[in-house]
């Protein structure tokens, strides 16, 4: 690190997409698809979250959605955000802030 504490965090947020900045305003963080992407096998998820140890591969990153036979004993909570939803909303702000922030220029 080279101690510029601003340019450091702000650079890491915007390649992870999970600054306030999104640009493109469509870059929408959502962990599902991280998960998905950048752990396939789920070695990270199982780490730490022993309880989805035994869910298969595809069903991993989703169990909510309780596709498989196993997943009816697993004890896993709901989502509280609906990431689909959550997404349009976000996009909409970004896309009206942009044109008032237009509209200042």
């Amino acid at each position: 690190m080279d101690l510029d504490f601003a340019s450091n965090n702000g650079g890491w947020q915007w390649s992870a997409s999970t600054g306030t900045d999104a640009a493109p305003y469509f870059r929408v963080f959502n962990p599902v698809r991280q998960g998905q992407k950048h752990d396939p096998d789920g070695a990270f998820t199982r780490r730490w979250l022993p309880e989805l140890a035994s869910i298969p591969d595809r069903d991993l990153h989703e169990p909510w959605l309780r596709h498989g036979l196993a997943l009816s004993a697993v004890d896993y909570p709901d989502p509280i955000v609906d990431l689909s939803s959550s997404r349009r909303r976000a996009i909409e702000a970004f896309k009206a802030d942009g044109m008032r922030s237009a509209d200042r220029a």
